[in-house]
């Protein structure tokens, strides 16, 4: 008879850098632990600090002492000192008649080098945790949460650029100094901050700036150009993420911008509907970027840069602010839920993204955010 292998789910990493660590055991951890799980039955390694919380705490079945574990494992070795925390997993595994270790792609190398040279299998499961991308009822509720909280940014930011007034230069002036990106960021994340979230770069890209997506924005706002806020925190006790964009001018926009807008909002509406369980999501994005091409907005390249729709109509959201699964990546599923954010991006008229969040269904979405539409700002 032949005996089977025995697998063990191993993780080594700290849970504010690790969504998965994170989501197997609920614990907040800043240093790296190991954890690992044999048929359904999962470990948690903690050193002294940690180990009393991590048993109060943790959602795992068994709460390991790193110092007791550290303490068998010299004594079998017959090593002096302390033995390091790769001896001590292979001692914990091989004590298991661990033959394979499924691992994630960030599962640190020298640890994965040590377990092959103790003859114990490494192979990379990617998504390591497959059960993340359905939320359930209660992850949704801590999504909406944070997508409560970047509304209380946006909403302190859309408040400030409303009492800010236009110097002759056309800079804006908020209080007695002019308003900068700098400003108003810390303006809408202390909002954020006091609503329970933890921002993360905010973005408050103006004019020029706000044709790169991922510009956070720096110097002074000025009238009659896009404003691109993107806001997308945590919440402080449950890690989930929100997400919400916005693009604004202050003062009066051109009709070149007007009209880029409301293609940007058509193309954003024309998404949500479309959504339910089921839909081609890389269909999807290659209609909302006919629609920007049948209005003359053309995604290619000039003067060595992108303009146009040329990047993602959205990502799944949740412990991580990008997670399974992309829109564009393939058919969309009851329980995702994901941001729809197209945009338009031209260095002559400015960038346009707008950015809600859904939560796909059998016969359609949910959409998850209240903040609504404003694009001029008198």
């Amino acid at each position: 008879m032949v005996k089977e292998k025995r697998v063990a789910r191993c993780l080594f990493a700290a849970s504010d850098q690790s969504a998965d660590l994170f989501y197997a055991t609920g614990f907040n951890v800043p240093d790296p632990v190991f954890w690992f799980d044999i048929r359904g039955k999962s470990h948690l390694l903690l050193n002294p600090l940690e180990v009393d919380r991590g048993r109060h705490t943790a959602r795992v079945d068994r709460v390991l002492s790193m110092s007791e574990v550290a303490e068998s494992c010299q004594m079998k070795s017959n090593a002096s000192g302390t033995p390091e925390i790769e001896e001590i997993v292979v001692y914990l595994l091989k004590k298991q008649q661990i033959a394979d270790c499924l691992v994630p792609p960030d599962f640190p190398v020298f640890l994965a080098d040590r377990l092959r040279h103790a003859e114990i299998g490494v192979s990379v499961r990617d998504p390591f945790f497959p059960s993340r991308r359905k939320k359930t009822v209660e992850e949704i509720r801590w999504i909406t949460k944070g997508q409560r909280q970047a509304e209380a940014g946006m909403r302190r930011g859309l408040q400030i650029l409303a009492d800010a007034s236009i110097r002759k230069d056309r800079k804006l002036k908020w209080g007695n100094a002019v308003l900068t990106s700098e400003v108003l960021r810390f303006e809408i994340e202390h909002a954020v901050r006091i609503a329970g979230g933890v921002p993360n770069h905010t973005i408050v890209a103006g004019g020029i700036q706000s044709c790169d997506p991922h510009e956070v924005g720096t110097g002074a706002l000025r009238a009659g150009q896009t404003i691109i806020l993107d806001i997308f925190p945590h919440d402080s006790k449950s890690g989930y993420y929100g997400d919400l964009t916005r693009t604004v001018v202050k003062g009066n926009a051109t009709d070149a911008q007007r009209k880029m807008y409301r293609a940007v909002k058509a193309g954003q509406l024309y998404a949500i509907d479309s959504i339910r369980a089921g839909i081609d999501g890389g269909r999807l994005q290659q209609e909302v970027k006919n629609i920007f091409t049948e209005q003359g907005y053309l995604t290619e390249i000039r003067d060595s840069r992108w303009v146009g729709f040329f990047h993602g109509l959205g990502h799944g959201l949740g412990l991580d602010i990008h997670e399974a699964p992309r829109i564009a990546a393939g058919r969309l599923r009851s329980g995702d839920v994901v941001t729809v954010e197209p945009g338009l991006y031209y260095p002559d008229i400015g960038g346009v993204r707008l950015e809600n969040v859904v939560v796909v269904e059998t016969g359609g979405n949910r959409n998850l955010t209240r903040v609504p539409y404003r694009f001029e700002i008198p």
